[in-house]
């Protein structure tokens, strides 16, 4: 009789497809195909590294088994497999109490993963692959950020020809750069969130498009923001399955976002305005260093307050106090506090990953003030599909 055990997974259809976590792996156990990133059990030694770099959860899978699953049948999935009944398949008619304690044991950060919006349209996924990526056009380049403010952020627009590439807003998808590394292998694509809604940027085109920063040495964003119209680049996509918009009229959206962070916030909001639920309540707050580094800053001013309400906080305004989302949330503080007593309400976080703990602060003293115990509220509301958080 095998000894069950318990095995280190990757969930196929949340994974967004970073390769942070191979990277990140100190013993090389986790690897990737044209399609799938997966996990060696032979080599996992559950050390926990790749735990907090995962932005969207997906690596934060377990399963007790008796024989671990080989990476062909990983490479194979599209999602992951239920939890089988060991007792069963053991000739034990229930598990042992070492058995529920393994069982914990494996399941014990699995608190922490995001649930998709109930409402939500269901996403396609990894369609195009590093295998078979699809090929797009550029379509515009535009900077949206002054020279003078220190931060190159262009916004990107890409044709997709007759290729379908069914983006939800909140998605994401890869950009191959060209070249290879420095062992002469083909470079991994990097991830971008999708700015467009699901109709395209331009309405019925198939086309999207991307927020974009240019990062200094940074290999993939030096290429996207120097691409030129007519230009082509290897897309892989679409990614994500959870940080996804709500498609309920009634759903009230709290949006806290920094700099490219807005990206997915801008096809939330382009979305509600052509399907006709510009009626439903969105608050942002959007933090930069200046009026001139935030993306998308005029266009932002001229969408109206009945379909958006924006608090745009500036930390860099010479003569000025500095100021951080988190400290114009505790500003507003009565209306978070009422959104977060209203099971309509859906949070979404989305930026550099510095931001997150001075959010978090913010919302728990924001939900502690009014007696809500803010963990409680905020594992309730992951676990309804309406707490989400993509930082990098």
């Amino acid at each position: 009789m095998n000894k069950p055990l318990k095995q280190h997974l990757i969930d196929p259809e949340i994974c967004i497809r970073c390769y942070t976590c191979e990277m990140t792996c100190p013993v090389g156990a986790i690897v990737h195909d044209d399609s799938n990133v997966v996990v060696d059990a032979a080599k996992c030694d559950f050390c926990m590294d790749c735990i907090p770099v995962c932005p969207t959860g997906s690596i934060d899978e377990w399963r007790v088994v008796n024989t671990p699953y080989s990476l062909d049948e990983q490479f194979s999935w599209s999602d992951l497999p239920a939890q089988e009944d060991i007792g069963a398949s053991t000739g034990l008619e229930a598990l042992d109490d070492a058995m529920e304690a393994l069982l914990a044991e494996a399941h014990q950060g699995a608190g922490g993963k995001s649930r998709a919006p109930a409402s939500a349209s269901k996403p396609t996924v990894n369609l195009y692959t590093l295998g078979k990526p699809a090929t797009a056009r550029v379509q515009g380049n535009y900077r949206l950020t002054s020279a003078e403010s220190g931060s190159d952020v262009r916004h990107i627009i890409l044709d997709f020809g007759g290729q379908p590439m069914p983006v939800l807003e909140g998605q994401s998808i890869g950009i191959i750069p060209p070249g290879t590394d420095a062992d002469g292998k083909p470079h991994l694509p990097r991830l971008y969130s999708v700015s467009s809604p699901r109709d395209g940027e331009r309405p019925n085109y198939n086309n999207l498009s991307l927020t974009v920063k240019r990062e200094e040495n940074g290999l993939c964003s030096n290429h996207v923001c120097d691409l030129a119209i007519g230009d082509e680049v290897q897309v892989t996509g679409p990614f994500g399955a959870t940080f996804l918009m709500p498609q309920d009229p009634e759903a009230r959206l709290l949006l806290v976002c920094t700099g490219t962070g807005s990206a997915p916030f801008r096809g939330f909001t382009m979305r509600r305005q052509r399907a006709a639920m510009a009626g439903a309540d969105m608050v942002m707050f959007f933090g930069a260093r200046t009026p001139d580094s935030l993306p998308y800053f005029g266009p932002l001013n001229k969408v109206p307050d009945r379909v958006l309400k924006k608090h745009l906080v500036f930390s860099r305004i010479p003569g000025a106090p500095k100021e951080y989302v988190q400290d114009r949330m505790m500003v507003e503080q009565e209306t978070i506090a009422e959104m977060l007593a209203d099971p309509r309400t859906h949070i979404f976080i989305c930026g550099l990953r510095g931001m997150e703990q001075g959010v978090e602060l913010a919302f728990r003293n924001i939900a502690e003030s009014t007696g809500l115990p803010w963990e409680t509220t905020r594992d309730a509301m992951r676990d309804d599909g309406r707490y989400h958080v993509e930082t990098y």
